[in-house]
């Protein structure tokens, strides 16, 4: 960490941080369930955006890319299908009630199936599982909203787990990259190493060796650009 406490700027596409936050203050809640670590909004916005771009954040949970942005002097909208308070805007990531090619930047963290229930909303698309074709035609909506208010030349990135249950495995990564190249340019895939999941217990691990299966070790960050 520098003494300023602001995290390290990213050089290599594998990225471990041990904890959620950094700094003396919060940037989301690190007790919500599925929190977006603080450090990965700070590097991309260090990135992809400059000092009063406008940032949109169509999944925003508990408000980590606002607390983010706000410190990093960038404008900021975040939404969500159920805001956890009160300064992210009630939406649905399908239809935002934003202009075309509004945002200079997007960042979104999915859930990458019905592992964590965040709320009983109907349209909550963390409540469909990821082994159901639907949960895919679902982010794909998503995505090409996301499209639709990006503007040209600019950049999203999204973060996505995999899931493996019950052993069976569902490459959600590379399925939602096929998504977004549908729409975007890729640019590159980062590596973001997990810490604090529920499975990353003795007991787990012990039951991971005994019966032969991986827990999840990462996430993948998936940096796409908007050329058309």
């Amino acid at each position: 960490m520098k003494n300023n406490n602001k995290p390290p700027f990213e050089t290599t596409t594998l990225w471990d941080y041990p904890t959620q936050n950094y700094g003396n203050r919060p940037h989301g809640d690190n007790k919500y369930r599925g929190v977006t670590p603080a450090f990965v909004i700070w590097n991309l916005i260090q990135r992809y955006t400059k000092e009063g771009d406008l940032v949109v954040d169509p999944m925003c949970g508990s408000g980590t890319t606002i607390d983010v942005c706000k410190e990093e002097k960038r404008r900021v909208l975040g939404f969500d299908i159920v805001p956890y308070r009160k300064d992210i805007k009630q939406a649905d990531a399908r239809r935002l009630p934003l202009n075309d090619e509004i945002a200079d930047f997007v960042f979104i963290d999915s859930p990458y199936s019905d592992n964590i229930r965040y709320n009983d909303h109907p349209d909550n698309i963390g409540n469909v599982s990821c082994e159901n074709p639907r949960f895919f035609e679902e982010l794909d909506k998503v995505v090409k909203e996301a499209h639709r208010i990006l503007k040209k030349g600019k950049h999203i990135a999204w973060l996505i787990g995999d899931q493996a249950k019950k052993k069976k495995f569902v490459p959600v990564g590379f399925k939602m990259y096929s998504i977004l190249e549908k729409y975007f340019k890729p640019v590159d895939i980062v590596c973001v190493a997990r810490h604090n999941q529920t499975s990353n217990t003795p007991i787990w691990h012990q039951r991971a060796k005994k019966c032969n299966f991986y827990l999840r070790g990462f996430k993948y960050l998936i940096i796409m650009q908007k050329i058309k």
